[in-house]
C-alpha cells in the first residue's frame, strides 16, 4: 500500500501554498487507496509553536482534508512530531558514524563565511563546502574538540551523481559532489532537516513524498542518506511554487494568504479548495468543491510545471 504525507513546519499560519501542496498529497493517497500521514517538522523549537501546530489541525480540517495518521488521532508508528522522535535520529547518526559515513566538522561561522567565493552548489545550499574538516587527522579531530563542539557531516562519496525521475518535473541529474559535504547534526546538538526527514519517512513506512519544488534540492542528499542507511527510496514528486501578488513566493509573512484570516473573513472552504484545484488544472473552471470531488479526476501529469502566481490573494478575490 502506499503512504504519503504532509508534513508542515508550525512556525507559523498555515498559506495557500502550503494547502496546495497538502491537496495534491491527500488527493495523490486517496485516489491509490493510500494511507495519509500528518507529521509535524517541529525540531526547531526556536521557531516551532505549539499555538501554531494546533491551528493548522483546524485549517486543515475545516478545509476538508483528513488524515489516516498524526499527532492527534495517532497511529502505529507515533509520535508524529519530530521534537518527540529525537532518540530515532540518534540511532541514525550512529549507524551512519559505524559505516564511516560522517566526521565532525570545526568550521566556525566566520570560516564558513570565507566560503562567499567557492562555487555555489545545490541553490539552498550555498556555496559548496571544501571538505577543510574531511582531510583532518585522527590527532587533529581530537585536539579541536578539546576547543569546540563540532558538528558532523555526510560525506559525499567520491565520484557519485544523482540522478532520479520526479513524478512532477521528469528525469532530475545532479552532477558529483554538487552540494559538498552536508550538515546532518549541527554544533548545538539539533539534527539537521535532511537526516530527521529521512528518518522520519523511513520509520512511517513512506513510500510517496509529494512537495513543493523548492525542496527538489534536498532530494539528492537525501537519496544519499537512503543509501547509506540501506533504505528503499521513495518516489517523489516536487510540486512548482504558489507565488503571489509580487511574484515572490508565498512566505508565512504574506497574511492575506493565510487561511485562518481567509477563514475569519468568511470565505468559505469549497471555495479554497475549488481555486487552487482550478489553477493546478484538475477542473475547468472556478468553482467551489469539496476535496473529496476531485478524487476521481485527480492526475499528477495535468499539475503545470511552472510556478503558480496567484496575483494578489485577498478574501475578495477567492
Amino acid at each position: 500500500m502506499r503512504r504519503g504525507r504532509f508534513a508542515p513546519t508550525p512556525s507559523g499560519p498555515l498559506h495557500l501554498g502550503h494547502v496546495r501542496t497538502a491537496l495534491l498529497a491527500w488527493l495523490q493517497m486517496r485516489k491509490s487507496g493510500g494511507t495519509f500521514i500528518l507529521r509535524m517538522e517541529d525540531l526547531d523549537q526556536s521557531r516551532s509553536r505549539p499555538a501554531y501546530a494546533k491551528q493548522i489541525l483546524e485549517d486543515l480540517r475545516w478545509l476538508g482534508l483528513d488524515w489516516d495518521e498524526g499527532p492527534d488521532v495517532g497511529g502505529p508508528h507515533a509520535p508524529y512530531a519530530q521534537s518527540e522522535r529525537l532518540a530515532d535520529y540518534g540511532r541514525a547518526l550512529n549507524e551512519l558514524e559505524r559505516h564511516g559515513a560522517l566526521y565532525p566538522c570545526f568550521c566556525s561561522r566566520a570560516d564558513l563565511a570565507t566560503l562567499a567565493s567557492a562555487p555555489h552548489g545545490l541553490t539552498s545550499a550555498g556555496p559548496v563546502y571544501t571538505g577543510a574538516c574531511r582531510r583532518l587527522s585522527a590527532s587533529e579531530r581530537a585536539a579541536r574538540s578539546l576547543a569546540k563542539q563540532p558538528a558532523l557531516r555526510f560525506a559525499w562519496p567520491a565520484g557519485r551523481s544523482v540522478a532520479f525521475f520526479d513524478d512532477a518535473l521528469g528525469a532530475q541529474r545532479f552532477a558529483e559532489g554538487c552540494g559538498g559535504d552536508f550538515v546532518v547534526r549541527r554544533a548545538d546538538g539539533v539534527v539537521a532537516y535532511q537526516l530527521a526527514v529521512v528518518v522520519d519517512d523511513i520509520a512511517m513506512g513512506v513510500t510517496d513524498v509529494l512537495r513543493a519544488s523548492d525542496l527538489l534540492d534536498s532530494t539528492p542528499r537525501q537519496i544519499l542518506l537512503y543509501e547509506a542507511l540501506g533504505r528503499c527510496i521513495p518516489r517523489f514528486a516536487h510540486i512548482p511554487l504558489v507565488l503571489g501578488g509580487n511574484g515572490a513566493r508565498l512566505a508565512k509573512r504574506h497574511g492575506a494568504a493565510a487561511v485562518a484570516q481567509l477563514r475569519a473573513a468568511g470565505v468559505a472552504p469549497q471555495r479554497i479548495i475549488g481555486w487552487l484545484a482550478w489553477k493546478s488544472r484538475l477542473i475547468d473552471r472556478d468553482e467551489p468543491v469539496e476535496p473529496r470531488e476531485l478524487v476521481d479526476c485527480f492526475d499528477l501529469s495535468r499539475v503545470p510545471r511552472t510556478p503558480l502566481a496567484a496575483g494578489p490573494l485577498t478574501p475578495a478575490n477567492l
